[in-house]
């Protein structure tokens, strides 16, 4: 009999920070000093944070995709979108430093932030005939390509993103998709935004690569938990693309359009930083003038809410090199893979960030 692979809290202590809620949860409070009063009319703003969101009963498992041999040792392909800022430089050393533990080859492409560099890169692994691919999506737009893994008999892992099933079948073109529930981190940053501001405010949101998994989630999850927050208007919504410079540049734009905006919401750390330092370059204080909500979990966010810049922070952590290798060798051994593999997030705030910020990317 094979075993069913079980998404324990053991296991995903591995990501090394994706884990097990760390006592942050429910415990967040008013970050920063001075919020507002709950409004009476948002729910929310006294809620306790929503924690992690649990994989959805009936997963099928990986039954169709291509079979992967049992050995002691591999060569792996790993396909980054763009090995640029902290979070994607971090992914990356994570699968090499995991697969230079376990004594695997392992190579890896930069598409730098091009979609059609990433298929192309894709191509010219599958060519390559690796034991096993790894694909970090740009968006979810490349699953056409994924499907040619499929064909080369090639089994394909996806890490921190998914595809359009319309293009690639988990289970079946691909073996599984090891992700975070971004539609359930944007719920946990409103919830986290409406009880630092107390439910009122005008609020922007900057958000990650259009039409990436994470962007399109993140937006929902945040925008949706906002609907019960009527006094928390989002005055603007714009792609910042998870660049720093360019998340400056908007926010400052978006504050001289709109001064009396009240909170950021940024899907990225690099953007929040951005943000940080607009906020600061239009005369305004962040943490007191502006309150910023975050996700990602960097040691720079942390320790800017250590500092009082950020109130609050929803992780989502880049190590997935001992997850996403510990999943391939269970593939490998016969164990049934789910197909979708959730990571456990914590949430981040003044309660406790000091405490994290030495074991933070």
């Amino acid at each position: 009999m094979r075993i069913k692979l079980a998404v324990t809290a053991a296991a995903a202590l591995l990501i090394s920070g994706c884990s097990v809620d760390s006592g942050g949860t429910g415990s967040s409070g008013n970050a920063a000093a001075g919020a507002a009063s709950p409004a009476a009319n948002c729910a929310i703003a006294t809620a306790a944070d929503p924690g992690n969101s649990q994989p959805a009963d009936g997963t099928p498992v990986a039954e169709n995709a291509p079979k992967l041999a049992q050995k002691d040792t591999y060569r792996v392909a790993f396909s980054q979108n763009a090995n640029n800022g902290a979070w994607r430089i971090a992914e990356t050393q994570s699968m090499q430093d995991e697969a230079k533990r376990l004594g695997y080859q392992i190579q890896v492409t930069d598409a730098q932030n091009n979609q059609s560099k990433q298929i192309q890169d894709i191509r010219s692994l599958i060519a390559q005939k690796p034991d096993a691919l790894f694909v970090a999506p740009m968006t979810e737009e490349i699953g056409t390509v994924i499907g040619e893994a499929k064909s080369a008999g090639i089994p394909v892992f996806l890490i921190d993103r998914t595809v359009s099933n319309a293009q690639a079948k988990a289970g079946t073109d691909y073996v599984t998709t090891i992700v975070s529930d971004f539609v359930q981190e944007g719920k946990r940053a409103a919830y986290a935004m409406a009880k630092a501001t107390g439910g009122t405010g005008k609020v922007i949101a900057l958000e990650g690569t259009t039409g990436s998994s994470s962007a399109v989630d993140r937006k929902k999850g945040f925008e949706d938990a906002l609907k019960q927050c009527p006094g928390l208007e989002l005055v603007a919504t714009q792609d910042a693309d998870n660049q720093r410079a360019r998340a400056q540049d908007i926010t400052e734009s978006l504050l001289q359009a709109n001064p009396d905006v009240t909170a950021v919401y940024a899907q990225g750390d690099d953007m929040a930083m951005g943000a940080i330092a607009a906020i600061r370059a239009a005369g305004k204080v962040p943490g007191k003038d502006i309150l910023v909500v975050s996700g990602d979990g960097s040691k720079e966010a942390l320790q800017s809410i250590v500092d009082g810049a950020m109130v609050a922070n929803v992780e989502c952590n880049p190590r997935f090199g001992p997850k996403a290798f510990e999943v391939m060798k269970q593939y490998a051994a016969g164990d049934e893979v789910p197909t979708k593999i959730l990571n456990e997030d914590r949430l981040f705030d003044a309660s406790n960030a000091a405490e994290f910020v030495s074991q933070a990317y």
